[in-house]
């Protein structure tokens, strides 16, 4: 018999037999700090109810309305919206959306491998071992960090991650074909180097929405301080009954929760609630992963530009060179005009009286307008060589 118990929650079928699916139909799955999980198949309404956030925040989940990227503090929860990670973090457990998706599985699996329930220790290790569960159960009540921090930490590095890998794909793509590109000119190799450049652009913007978003956190201690929900969990706890407090502690892994939840209203009574500086760091840790991704983008977008920039070099070089060839074409055939027309007007069948006992003066006006025409394009192409006009 496995620890780890998956259930499956769905709603009743309505009246008369037919289940209806609604729009806001969606699966979720549901783990707690004990490392239980159940899968979720709930409409948006029993979400609502559940963590207890408006329907504006469950909006941002919606994968079919494009919200960018962000991470928001709510009274009992966090929406979180990173790319694919869609989730609802409270102070006792977290909720992801689309579980099957691929992208998503990599969470759940850290998920489950940071929590180790309990349970699941206890009947692997036996009733012998009594004495490492409890250690166990004292270790996991040593970590001062919160259950919505733990979360968090998941979620963002795993999209800090999956950017990441992006990025690694397009560098290995992007720079052969840049390669490919400066060495042979072609309508394929511009194309390809095209899409990717276009891929490049969208991931950018990807990028840069998570990292604009976790820098607007980093600014605004308010915002961070909104994200403690175990600190408001246990600012509320003094003021509950006496039968809750007692049914809380009657379950060790809450127990625990409670206790970690007493030590943070310690700090809260000596003012210490604005105190951000556990967040400040795991924010700025993941911030800086995502920054490096985004110069690594940065210096592949540079890198492109200067491709581009040496393309379109040798393509005016090119240009010049077409120019020079239309220069000499166009010389030589003005020297050719003028060669012809001396030509065609002493080899013209006309009478002239002139002409009568003059012809080798034929032969050397046609031997004098050939060289003039030489030398004439000679000095059109020295004047354009010298405007700068043709190369050299």
């Amino acid at each position: 018999m496995m620890g780890r118990e998956v259930g499956y929650v769905v709603p009743a079928d309505p009246p008369g037999g037919l289940k209806k699916k609604g729009a806001g139909s969606r699966s979720w799955i549901l783990m707690d700090s004990s490392g239980e999980e159940i899968i979720l198949d709930v409409d948006k309404y029993a979400i609502m109810h559940r963590v207890q956030i408006h329907a504006r925040d469950l909006r941002i989940l919606d994968p079919l309305l494009s919200y960018p990227s962000t991470i928001l503090g709510r009274e009992k929860a966090i929406v979180l919206n990173l790319e694919h990670i869609k989730a609802i973090i409270t102070a006792e457990e977290v909720l992801l959306r689309d579980p099957s998706d691929n992208n998503v599985t990599p969470v759940i699996e850290e998920l489950r491998r940071r929590l180790k329930p309990v349970s699941a220790n206890r009947e692997d290790l036996g009733d012998g071992k009594d004495f490492v569960v409890q250690h166990d159960v004292e270790a996991g009540e040593e970590d001062d960090s919160p259950f919505e921090f733990q979360a968090l930490e998941v979620a963002l590095e795993a999209i800090c991650s999956f950017l990441s890998a992006r990025t690694i794909e397009l560098e290995t793509a992007v720079y052969p074909a840049l390669d490919m590109l400066t060495s042979k000119i072609s309508s394929r190799n511009l194309d390809r180097v095209r899409k990717l450049k276009s891929q490049m652009t969208r991931l950018t913007a990807r990028v840069q929405k998570v990292r604009d978003e976790l820098e607007q956190l980093l600014d605004d201690d308010d915002d961070m301080a909104d994200l403690y929900l175990s600190r408001k969990l246990a600012s509320a706890s003094p003021v509950s009954g006496s039968g809750a407090a007692s049914w809380f502690l009657a379950s060790p892994t809450i127990g625990s929760k409670i206790s970690r939840a007493s030590r943070a209203s310690i700090a809260t009574v000596r003012g210490d609630e604005n105190d951000v500086e556990e967040l400040e760091m795991l924010l700025e840790a993941y911030f800086m992963q995502i920054d490096g991704t985004l110069n690594k983008l940065t210096t592949l977008r540079e890198y492109i530009d200067n491709t581009e920039d040496y393309i379109n070099i040798q393509l005016d070089n090119h240009r010049n060179q077409l120019i020079q060839l239309e220069l000499f074409l166009s010389s030589g055939t003005v020297c050719l005009s003028i060669y012809s027309l001396v030509a065609g007007i002493f080899g013209m069948n006309i009478p002239y009286t002139w002409n009568d006992n003059h012809g080798y003066m034929f032969k050397w006006v046609v031997i004098f307008s050939g060289a003039i025409c030489a030398i004439l394009f000679v000095l059109i192409v020295s004047y354009a060589r010298c405007k700068g006009l043709v190369g050299s």
